[in-house]
């Protein structure tokens, strides 16, 4: 696809959240993305941590096609990172950096988002083509406030926040300037309609406070 990884930043920032997934079927990832999609967040992350992600990235990709992004998490090293590209994962999430993920998402076209809990970390994977920065664990940490640290030296780097967020702290993220972040057990626990509810929640929170920026 031309563009893909200019694409698919873009996306992932226009959508703001997406589902951290984690299932034991194909079948329950795609209710999962039922759900958000009736409630209008577009993107969701299938992590590495069980062994079927990649049968659930192509499961959704293929029900769904081009109106869900679809990314790959806890990606660690690089042949994890080829699999799941091959599977058809459209982004790359781990919870820390590697140059050689890089290369390989860079090869291809794909964001990458490492996790960084350094300044030194957050340039560095900056250098070497992130999308986006994720502040990861500290984002669970420390909350909102990591925002700032970041971005009052380099407001150009781009952010993704994943732990510790919900309904209630969701707006002050957006209004201290995170690019988009993960949710979990929000986004991916109950039915089709709890899911989707939380989702159109989510939505109409990013929505109106980016409005009101």
């Amino acid at each position: 696809m031309i563009l893909q990884k200019a694409n698919v930043t873009k996306a992932l920032y226009d959508t703001c959240a997406f589902a951290v997934v984690r299932v034991p079927t194909v079948e329950r990832g795609c209710e999962i993305a039922e759900g958000l999609l009736k409630g209008g967040v577009k993107a969701m992350e299938i992590s590495y941590t069980l062994p079927n992600a990649g049968e659930v990235i192509s499961g959704i990709k293929e029900r769904f096609g081009d109106d869900m992004t679809v990314g790959a998490g806890t990606v660690m090293e690089a042949t994890t990172a080829r699999l799941a590209i091959m599977s058809g994962a459209e982004f790359i999430v781990a919870n820390m950096m590697s140059d050689e993920v890089a290369k390989v998402c860079n090869l291809y076209q794909i964001a990458y988002a490492p996790g960084c809990t350094t300044m030194t970390e957050a340039n560095h994977a900056l250098e070497i083509g992130a999308a986006f920065i994720k502040c990861f664990p500290i984002s669970n940490t420390y909350g909102p406030s990591l925002v700032g640290l970041f971005k009052t030296p380099t407001p150009w780097m781009p952010l993704m926040a994943s732990g510790g967020i919900n309904l209630d702290n969701l707006a002050t993220w957006i209004k201290t300037g995170i690019e988009c972040c993960g949710m979990g057990s929000l986004l991916t626990k109950g039915s089709v309609d709890d899911i989707a509810k939380n989702a159109a929640e989510v939505r109409r929170i990013i929505d109106e406070t980016r409005a009101s920026m």
